[in-house]
């Protein structure tokens, strides 16, 4: 069976009138995380009520929905399904009808050692409905004895890997994050409410004020009684993703205290640094939009202008976490074009965020080498992508990591740029100011043990 990668965005509204709108506007800003499916998941104190579909937010989710999702509690999510992991069994919020009431669950990252779990909780008779990791979250915590946060403890402590995730019943809501924090998961106010939510921005979008971030390890139950925090474990250490702060983050959001612009415009003036004294170039052109604020920092530090060389189509998804090479391939053409009257005859040092699997950095190239460019000086604000990530990044080989299989040397001269660099991982924890953070993608050395 083909693993199957959740690197999605969790929303939750606590005691918030009209939840469903609440947990509705928090997906939106969450959108950029996935884009095959999405759902809420609403209490009225005595009931969930569900709806979610394929598709983007505003597609699934229609006027008509939010006003049969009734209720002041509530769950969303957006996922995108890599190959194999579309069938609409997978996406969430799913829900369990058990003995100690109804419960839905939504999450983010990936449990590493969710075959031997799945296997476990089979023999014992478990019915799985779908191929997502996810539902093994409901199997296990109606598997252990005891109050309800004493399940999900429980439960926590089996399981290795990413795991941010909501659980809401009748009339509580509880947030967990992995013992690494390898997946971002922050606390808001509403009024007399309480959001959550993968990333900070989605607190803006509702109203709501950032409160704090879900420590790792950490589990808080909201119900009529308050708050309560507890944690599942004491073997805590801190690895937030590294690619979270690169890639998938939006630049407004600020992930266990850092904020994703300021972090990637400091990747950009190393980059520059990098470069002083010995590159000739006419301009900055980022590759929209997770390259900007690098391309911004390359550009205040270099003294190069920074150029709208390349124009984003608004309404084409992220090549990168598109399923299939081959619909990467055509999202990138038709994601980007080429400025030509202002590149055309120019020297110009392209910023990307990362390089993965070389798709949309050749056919960028290409673009631009057919627009009239004259030189091409590719710029990575991250390190060489060189092993698998098993987090919820959608790399499940070192064959499909371009890095893996070429120096830089060869790679430069493989995507037709006249010269390329990246960062190093040193440069990293300079710019994060901590070396807090997993790196696993570009060191190889995992945070988890492995398992199959």
């Amino acid at each position: 069976m083909r693993k199957i990668n959740e690197e999605c965005g969790v929303f939750g509204a606590y005691q918030v009138p009209e939840a469903a709108s609440a947990v509705y506007f928090g997906l939106h800003s969450l959108q950029h995380r996935g884009q095959e499916g999405a759902g809420i998941a609403v209490s009225d104190g005595k009931t969930i009520s569900l709806h979610k579909g394929a598709g983007l937010v505003t597609e699934v989710i229609q006027a008509a929905h939010l006003k049969q999702l009734n209720g002041m509690h509530g769950i969303g999510h957006v996922r995108y399904a890599t190959e194999g992991g579309a069938e609409p069994e997978n996406i969430q919020p799913l829900i369990a009808r058990a003995q100690i009431g109804s419960l839905a669950v939504c999450h983010n990252g990936q449990i590493v050692n969710a075959a031997k779990l799945r296997r476990e909780q089979e023999e014992k008779g478990h019915i799985f409905h779908g191929t997502s990791d996810s539902e093994i979250i409901l199997h296990l915590i109606q598997g252990e004895k005891g109050p309800l946060m004493e399940k999900i403890k429980k439960a926590c402590r089996q399981m290795e890997g990413a795991f941010a995730f909501l659980i809401l019943t009748d009339r509580s809501l509880y947030a967990i994050r992995d013992r690494h924090g390898l997946r971002p998961l922050s606390i808001g106010y509403y009024g007399d409410g309480y959001l959550i939510s993968s990333e900070t921005c989605g607190f803006e979008a509702v109203g709501g004020v950032f409160w704090r971030d879900v420590e790792p390890g950490e589990v808080v139950k909201f119900s009529q009684k308050g708050i309560e925090f507890c944690y599942y474990t004491e073997a805590i250490e801190q690895k937030l993703c590294s690619m979270e702060h690169i890639y998938f983050a939006r630049p407004d959001s600020n992930l266990d205290g850092l904020n994703v612009h300021m972090m990637r415009k400091t990747t950009g003036r190393l980059l520059a640094q990098k470069d002083q004294g010995a590159l000739e170039a006419d301009m900055v052109v980022a590759v929209p939009d997770s390259a900007m604020s690098a391309a911004s920092g390359y550009s205040e530090t270099s003294g190069l202008p920074l150029e709208m060389g390349l124009i984003k189509n608004r309404y084409v998804g992220r090549t990168f976490i598109e399923p299939t090479q081959e619909q990467r391939e055509r999202g990138v053409r038709m994601k980007l074009s080429v400025n030509q009257r202002v590149i055309e005859g120019k020297r110009i040092v392209l910023i990307d965020d990362s390089l993965v699997r070389s798709t949309t950095a050749r056919r960028i190239i290409e673009q631009l080498r057919s627009a009239g460019v004259k030189e091409v000086h590719l710029r990575i604000a991250a390190p060489e992508y060189r092993y698998p990530c098993f987090y919820g990044v959608d790399t499940a080989t070192r064959e499909e990591l371009i890095s893996a299989q070429m120096n830089p040397q060869a790679l430069c001269a493989y995507l037709k740029a006249d010269s390329l660099k990246f960062l190093t991982v040193e440069d990293l924890k300079h710019a994060y100011g901590s070396d807090h953070f997993c790196f696993s993608c570009f060191t190889g050395e995992y945070v988890t043990a492995l398992y199959k």
